[in-house]
């Protein structure tokens, strides 16, 4: 995929600043997500409606935001029931959340892309069957193997931290 265009877009800032490009959104999640470290949170809900939400690694590759799961994680329970997330991102002067669902990724040849880029950001990952292992992971993944997952997003809404000042929400077709 190549990067989203949005369809629609929404000025949020009561302060005057102008509207925030998208492309600022693309720049930061092109530059920060090369690295795990990035601070990143999904959020999910399970059949009962209750919220979830946990720290993971993520990953912006060819336009798309992938992330991992154990698959006994309650993330990964609350997604196989109830695919709608968030997942937010404390980027480099941009506060970003994307809303939208979750899939699983099975093929071969994206499990392998997506293993190479999580490799080439320090984490020694490597494709088992259908999903992921490694010597570690954080904590809150559970043990190995972990699943991927790519996140189909509807709604961004974005947060500048750093000048220039705004706050934006931008919409996309599927």
């Amino acid at each position: 995929m190549t990067d989203p265009e949005p369809v629609e877009t929404t000025n949020l800032d009561r302060y005057g600043n102008a509207p925030l490009p998208w492309s600022r959104a693309l720049e930061r999640l092109g530059s920060d997500l090369v690295h795990v470290s990035t601070t990143t949170f999904l959020a999910t809900a399970g059949k009962d409606g209750r919220p979830h939400s946990a720290g993971i690694g993520s990953l912006w590759l060819d336009g798309d935001l992938f992330f991992t799961s154990g698959p006994h994680t309650r993330k990964s329970r609350n997604l196989a029931v109830n695919p709608a997330c968030a997942v937010s991102f404390g980027l480099e002067g941009l506060d970003l959340v994307l809303e939208g669902s979750a899939a699983r990724v099975t093929t071969a040849r994206t499990l392998e892309k997506v293993a190479e880029s999580y490799r080439e950001g320090g984490w020694p990952v490597a494709v088992a069957d259908d999903a992921l292992t490694a010597p570690y992971s954080a904590p809150s993944a559970g043990p190995p193997p972990w699943y991927v997952y790519r996140l189909s997003f509807d709604t961004a809404v974005g947060v500048a931290t750093a000048a220039p000042h705004g706050a934006m929400r931008w919409r996309f077709a599927h």
